[in-house]
């Protein structure tokens, strides 16, 4: 009886609409200050089509001037011209009440009237120059209820899964309308809208699989995402707010009010990067969770799609999407549409869909059956080998070379590229490949498991002699055989599990007397490898504000403007404070400040009355001097060499979660990070921003991420 029960109600929970949990209370507060914002976003995503908008005030979402309506054949230039008409005529009646005339029309008076009485002259002339366009989003998001019906729930039983709030679910209204497909002109994709250098945290994005275009490995992944927002900012509007904003300008506008109240934060937070996408993204999510859990009361009656039933089936070796159409019966077109992360090249041939991949098939596919067509000639213990490269954004040589298991030099020499070794987005790099390879095999798929064992760190210090600093590029077996040692007594020696797994930063003993970890304030420098493009920032597609469907769509799929996820999902703090002080982060030494400032170390060591062996410690304040670079060029400096520090480590590795450790005697940093866990220190540190990696004791807990190699799932694998 009890059993049934149970089995009862744990089927009507599982029934349970996103955002109707009965009498549970919502983790996302709907503050009584912030009800005209989300009542604009609903206006704009149930009242008004992409064939029209709102003229409205950016900071007063109550303030709409006027909801304009397009001829349905206009052109976006005509568009844009009635926009710009109808923002000149209520910039002049904003400036003639900034003026104080009394002679008001009746126009003017009625403009007046949408502002609280009292409203200052000031106010109305600072409106004057902020009269914004918002294009409708009735029809788009329309779709998107219909759209959703595909993985909503899915979804939604996945974050609950992880221990995260279902209502999370409807958060691909405001990003995509639930489309798999999107792309954005600033470089988010997927029903996420992941940027890549976000995305490479967590999912595999190479030149033959973009996870972010499937909506299950993206679902998971943009919930390992919140969950670190979540556990660095301890509350869910922020870390909400912080997968557009980053968990790192989250935590800034939460330090510098001093409050965690979201609307403290978008009422009062002035930031040049908290943009007008930042400041509506939670409002604008409390509008779609509203509209999602009742989508009949604003649109009538309307049908989601059902619900996808397509099943996964691992590949067991390498095989042409051709032959894998006809052994399973399934139009190639077809299976593109199910698996929307397998890339162009696996589809016109010239790549294998790699072994491992979980292809997605219809469920009335006899999975046994279609295998066992699939003869030897259509199997392969290899990638077809490529010859060449298309530079991306955010790629460096280094990263490329590792990609593909050659070295910088060889890479470097093929193409004739001399030292730093620059090079642009979209140049084109020709690849080594084997000897008598028809087609070549860059590599073989490695079924050793991921993540490294744990074993209990060994105990002593590590002296300066007979310890290597991983650099880029390295691989165990150099590293190995330039020290005179084999791979196994260098892993034996560093308590290495996984051959494969070694990063840029990391500490290796090269002999028995030096088998500890350096103290935390070691660190590594990282070469000077650079693409000068980098990924537009989410302002791009802020000020551009769309004025038809097509514009908004090549623009951004999203249904804010600028609502991709934060290109960075770093939440240090690299800021300058107003006393020129900075915290110090992992892997930063005084000779970066100086180096980043234009001064010597010493300057820096006197200005901080430092001696010369007094180490920067990860977490403690450092005064700097801007005699030479202002604050800004400071912090450009900083930031890019933690991104290109970053980048590398995420092109040869991912988070898969996360764990808890209690610190216990005897245990320091550097030992669970180097060798326990086999984390770079300040990978460590961003899981654990509060923490003061100086002064550790015993019984402090802390956040591990968990990673793996992605050469199990690597394009030449």
């Amino acid at each position: 009886m009890r059993l049934s029960i149970a089995f009862f109600l744990f089927f009507i929970a599982a029934m349970t609409p996103i955002g109707v949990i009965a009498d549970a209370p919502s983790v996302f507060e709907r503050p009584a200050e912030l009800e005209p914002d989300i009542a604009f976003w609903r206006r704009v995503y149930t009242e008004v089509s992409t064939q029209g908008g709102l003229i409205h005030d950016p900071e007063h979402l109550d303030v709409v001037y006027e909801v304009l309506e397009f001829p349905a054949r206009s052109s976006q230039r005509q568009r844009s011209k009635r926009i710009d008409e109808a923002k000149r005529k209520y910039a002049r009646i904003l400036e003639r009440l900034a003026s104080g005339a009394e002679d008001l029309s009746n126009e003017e008076q009625r403009v007046k009237a949408l502002w609280p009485k009292n409203t200052r002259r000031s106010r109305f002339e600072q409106a004057s120059e902020e009269v914004r366009f918002q294009l409708g989003q009735s029809d788009r998001f329309r779709e998107g209820i219909v759209r959703s019906g595909a993985w909503r729930d899915h979804i939604a039983t996945t974050f609950e899964r992880m221990g995260l709030p279902r209502e999370l679910a409807a958060l691909p209204h405001v990003e995509s309308s639930f489309n798999p497909y999107a792309y954005s002109k600033v470089g988010a994709a997927g029903m996420w809208q992941f940027m890549r250098s976000t995305g490479r945290r967590f999912l595999r994005i190479d030149g033959v699989i973009d996870e972010r275009l499937d909506p299950y490995r993206s679902s998971e992944a943009a919930g390992r995402f919140l969950e670190q927002n979540y556990i660095v900012l301890g509350s869910w509007p922020l870390a909400l707010t912080a997968y557009n904003h980053g968990p790192g300008g989250m935590r800034r506008a939460k330090e510098k009010l001093g409050t965690s109240d979201i609307a403290t934060i978008v009422r009062e937070y002035n930031s040049r990067t908290f943009g007008f996408a930042s400041r509506n993204f939670y409002v604008a999510f409390l509008a779609a969770l509203e509209i999602d859990a009742n989508p009949s009361k604003f649109f009538g009656a309307i049908e989601r799609n059902p619900a996808d039933r397509s099943i996964p089936v691992e590949m067991p070796s390498f095989v042409p999407a051709a032959s894998v159409s006809r052994a399973f019966g399934v139009e190639r077109e077809e299976l593109r549409r199910l698996n929307p992360s397998l890339l162009p090249a696996v589809w016109n041939g010239s790549r294998h869909i790699p072994r491992g991949f979980e292809l997605r098939v219809p469920n009335e596919i006899d999975i046994t059956t279609a295998l066992a067509k699939l003869a030897d000639g259509q199997r392969f213990d290899a990638q077809v080998a490529e010859t060449q490269h298309r530079v991306g954004r955010g790629e460096t040589l280094s990263t490329i070379a590792s990609r593909y298991g050659v070295s910088v030099a060889t890479l470097a020499e093929m193409n004739n590229l001399g030292r730093p070794y620059l090079i642009r987005v979209g140049q084109v790099l020709t690849l080594p490949t084997k000897p008598g390879a028809a087609p070549a095999a860059v590599a073989k798929a490695d079924k050793t498991p991921a993540r490294p064992a744990r074993p209990t760190p060994p105990t002593g210090v590590v002296g300066t002699e007979n310890r290597y600093i991983v650099k880029r590029g390295d691989t165990l077996s150099k590293i190995a055989n330039r020290h005179g040692l084999s791979e196994d007594k260098l892993m034996e020696l560093n308590n290495i599990r996984n051959r494969n797994f070694v990063y840029e930063g990391q500490v290796l003993a090269l002999a028995d007397s030096a088998r500890a970890a350096p103290p935390v304030e070691a660190q590594v420098t990282v070469d000077n490898v650079v693409v000068p493009e980098v990924e537009p920032s989410a302002q791009v597609s802020e000020a551009a504000e769309p004025t038809t469907e097509r514009e908004a769509e090549e623009i951004g799929p999203a249904l804010v403007p600028g609502t991709q996820a934060a290109a960075s999902a770093d939440p240090s703090d690299y800021s300058v404070h107003s006393d020129d002080t900075i915290r110090v982060q992992a892997a930063e030494t005084l000779g970066h400040y100086a180096e980043w400032l234009g001064l010597r170390a010493s300057q820096l060591r006197r200005l901080n009355r430092m001696s010369y062996a007094t180490p920067v410690v990860v977490g403690r304040s450092v005064k700097l001097e801007f005699s030479k670079i202002s604050r800004d060029q400071f912090e450009a400096k900083r930031q890019d060499y933690h991104r290109q520090l970053q980048e590398a480590f995420f092109a040869q590795f991912r988070i898969t979660g996360n764990e808890t450790h209690v610190v216990k005697s005897g245990e320091s940093i550097w030992l669970l990070a180097q060798q326990r866990y086999n984390i770079p220190i300040w990978l460590l540190r961003q899981y654990n921003p509060d923490v003061d990696f100086g002064a550790v004791r015993p019984g402090t807990k802390l956040v591990i991420p968990l990673v793996e190699s992605t050469a199990v799932a690597d394009p030449a694998a």
